[in-house]
């Protein structure tokens, strides 16, 4: 009897092993359907990414210090450019600029992405012949920070502000890598 009882428990501890190497050995996620490889995942969003930037025009960069001038002195929200139906404007809190708010007047409020660079974007204009500069209008090794939304024709509008004007800094910012067309 023990001879049987040994036996049965070898056949039935050999049967549990098989069926756990079964289970083991199943088809792995990556090849069910809806489970994509996490490689192929991330090529096909590298791809669509290239895609995207291919097919993205210029970028059109604005001086946000420039055109929000003396308003910052005034808390408040502050229209800093419109064109066609898209009004651009800022928040601003204490003499800082809480964020850029883009309005369309047809499909409401745009998706507004926020970067940092530590090069100039936008120029100062000045009207006038000369074009000269103050000195405290140049920013040396200073961080920007540009808020910037896409138009109805595709192109993004961006607007830099130094790090200094900015409420939260470099909070939640992204590395600016300008296109090869802008």
């Amino acid at each position: 009897m023990t001879r049987k009882n040994r036996f049965l428990s070898l056949l039935v501890a050999a049967i549990c092993a098989i069926a756990f190497a079964g289970v083991t050995l199943a088809a792995k996620p990556e090849s069910k359907p809806g489970h994509e490889n996490k490689a192929a995942q991330k090529d096909a969003q590298k791809e669509k990414g290239e895609q995207k930037q291919a097919h993205q025009k210029k970028a059109h960069h604005q001086n946000g210090k420039q055109l929000l001038g003396e308003k910052l002195k005034s808390n408040g929200h502050h229209v800093i450019a419109q064109s066609g139906d898209i009004t651009a404007s800022v928040e601003v809190k204490n003499g800082k600029v809480a964020g850029l708010h883009a309005k369309h007047a047809k499909k409401g409020d745009l998706a507004v992405t926020k970067y940092k660079t530590n090069k100039k974007m936008a120029q100062v204009e000045q009207p006038g012949p000369a074009r000269m500069m103050a000195v405290q209008d140049t920013y040396v090794g200073t961080i920007y920070i540009g808020y910037s939304y896409f138009n109805d024709y595709g192109e993004e509008d961006i607007y830099w502000f130094p790090v200094d004007m900015i409420l939260d800094g470099d909070t939640g910012a992204i590395e600016y890598v300008p296109s090869d067309s802008a």
